[in-house]
């Protein structure tokens, strides 16, 4: 019997003569098998010696092996944790105190706090990278260029292109994600406690430190826990600053061994350490998971009765307002704005009359259009199909998940959370192995921009279903069960109830994926070539072949491009709600 028989016989909401379920069911199944098989053809290269497909393979440890005792990948190792570790301080820095300032403070321009703060989301890491290496690069570094003309100096003060350096901008790019994810913990935060140690004289910092933070801790703990994923698994930070000076992360290092410039690609080795992180990065979901659990302990929102205690700040709200003001001057208008001034000068130098009268827009017209233009057109389809793909097969497995009776349908949530439990690029290197390996005979997928829409699709599929069973959670299943009683099948009550009442939870998906995969340069430099090269990939071979300032024109028009997109998704969540803060 099959399983949509097996689950209209236990009472589902669907009857046999009906498409839409066996179609919905049929999505999530191959899709599930898509994500598997990325995962197991890394994991079966990563016991392969030799090229597949070719009389002299065989089977072993080698690669595993090599990894173990390379001393490279030790030293990829520390790199890594070191350049996550710096990240997550970094990122907690600035994001827990701002979400404490916005939730539990009387500061006055919340929701424009709150907007700006999600919005840095979206800003590309990479051109925050480029705008620091302006900055503080050992040679051209406008601050090391001023401080040793001023001071005499010998050599440079400052050196971003560290592991130290790379965290501390990989961490001012992830302080957002902080912010968002306390900012929570803190709106649930029982206010009791904090009311005590405040009728007790405490001041607003000791309350802070003694109170607030140990009621927060397990949450913060589970942020920290998240931020520190993405640090490991982060390409466009360490691939502008660190690539050029040999500094290697995970990321960039496994870029190296599939895409090396002078020998084979190493594409065992490669699948031996992507299997090696898959083991750690299921360690890190657990622990992950187990601090969510935890965190909830201290969740004590009971009703509608419930409002947190506003503290007021007092005088506090000018350090409060430095603070806010130092974060935005660091993390985006100093960056952006030496990208700017580097896209308008034929090299970089510092402000001068002289360099002022060098100001042209020389760079902007001597782009490589042919390429330029190919990447506009792939990213441009990218925008619009991967979100609509992404939305319509989680809405499928939310579906099959929360409202069917399959058996066994818990495992596809599991299955919808993998692509967040393992970094993206794994995925990018699992596509790439499939579609050389065991795809190409039969279709042909690499090099087009279809195995960019597959796997950008699947990267974003986590978030997609956490917005589709969130929204779908909120429907009572009343609505469906009485359309359903007035005789309208399926397809005409996710017409006609379901999409109409989902619609604002779509549309704000749906911008929020466009405008990442819009920004994505992790997974298309992994699958990209000539003839699917994307707008990000571009601005990376620009910086990659020296043209630093080509790069730095191309990345100010593509944040010119998001600017109206970013904007349409504001309104339409300030619109719907889904954009405010307490």
């Amino acid at each position: 019997m099959s399983a949509i028989a097996i689950g209209a016989k236990r009472g589902g909401l669907f009857r046999m003569g009906e498409n839409l379920p066996a179609a919905m069911l049929t999505t999530v199944v191959i899709v599930s098998l898509i994500i598997f098989a990325h995962l197991a053809v890394i994991l079966w290269l990563s016991f392969t010696d030799g090229a597949p497909g070719i009389s002299t393979v065989s089977y072993g440890l080698a690669n595993y092996v090599e990894v173990f005792t390379d001393r490279r990948t030790l030293d990829v190792l520390v790199n890594t944790l070191g350049f996550s570790v710096v990240s997550l301080v970094v990122a907690l820095v600035f994001g827990v105190p701002a979400a404490w300032f916005v939730e539990r403070t009387d500061i006055r321009g919340k929701t424009i706090l709150f907007t700006l703060m999600t919005i840095g989301m979206l800003i590309p890491g990479f051109a925050a990278a480029m705008g620091w290496l302006f900055l503080m690069h050992p040679r051209i570094g406008l601050l090391n260029v001023w401080a040793m003309q001023a001071f005499g100096l010998s050599s440079a003060p400052f050196n971003i292109a560290t592991v130290i350096g790379m965290g501390w901008v990989q961490g001012l790019n992830l302080a957002p994600l902080a912010f968002i994810m306390t900012a929570a913990v803190f709106r649930a935060m029982d206010p009791a406690l904090e009311e005590a140690a405040q009728m007790n004289r405490a001041s607003i910092f000791a309350t802070m430190r003694r109170v607030t933070l140990p009621l927060a801790w397990p949450g913060i703990m589970a942020a920290s826990i998240y931020i520190f994923t993405i640090g490991f698994a982060a390409f466009d930070v360490p691939a502008i600053i660190g690539w050029s000076n040999r500094i290697f992360t995970f990321s960039t290092f496994l870029y190296l061994l599939i895409s090396p410039q002078d020998v084979l690609p190493r594409y065992g080795v490669a699948a031996a350490l992507s299997t090696v992180v898959m083991a750690l990065a299921a360690a890190l979901s657990w622990w992950y998971g187990v601090m969510q659990k935890r965190s909830r302990q201290f969740a004590v929102v009971t009703g509608k009765a419930y409002r947190p205690r506003i503290i007021k700040l007092g005088w506090v709200v000018y350090p409060a307002w430095t603070f806010f003001a130092l974060y935005f001057l660091l993390s985006k208008f100093l960056p952006i704005t030496l990208l700017g001034w580097s896209s308008l000068l034929p090299f970089f130098q510092l402000p001068s009359a002289q360099s002022l009268s060098m100001i042209s827009l020389n760079h902007y017209a001597s782009q490589p259009w042919s390429l330029v233009l190919t990447g506009v057109q792939n990213t441009a389809i990218l925008m619009l199909l991967t979100p609509t793909v992404t939305l319509a097969v989680s809405l499928a497995f939310s579906w099959i998940v929360l409202r069917s009776k399959v058996p066994g349908r818990s495992f596809f949530d599991f299955v919808a959370f993998l692509p967040h439990a393992i970094p993206n690029i794994i995925f990018g290197v699992g596509a790439l192995l499939v579609t050389l390996y065991v795809l190409q005979r039969v279709i042909p997928l690499y090099g087009t921009i279809w195995l960019l829409l597959i796997v950008f699709s699947i990267a974003r599929i986590s978030y997609a279903t956490r917005m589709t069973n969130a929204g779908l959670i909120q429907i009572h299943t009343e609505l469906e069960e009485s359309a359903q009683m007035s005789g309208a099948p399926l397809r005409r009550i996710f017409r006609r109830v379901l999409i109409p009442l989902l619609s604002p939870t779509l549309l704000y998906a749906w911008l929020w994926i466009a405008l990442l995969t819009f920004r994505e340069l992790t997974l298309a430099v992994i699958l990209s070539s000539s003839t699917n090269t994307t707008l990000p990939v571009v601005i990376w071979s620009l910086w990659l072949g020296g043209g630093l300032g080509q790069a730095s024109a191309l990345a100010m028009v593509m944040l010119a491009a998001m600017a109206p997109i970013i904007a349409i998704y504001w309104i339409v969540a300030r619109r719907h709600g889904l954009m405010a803060s307490s």
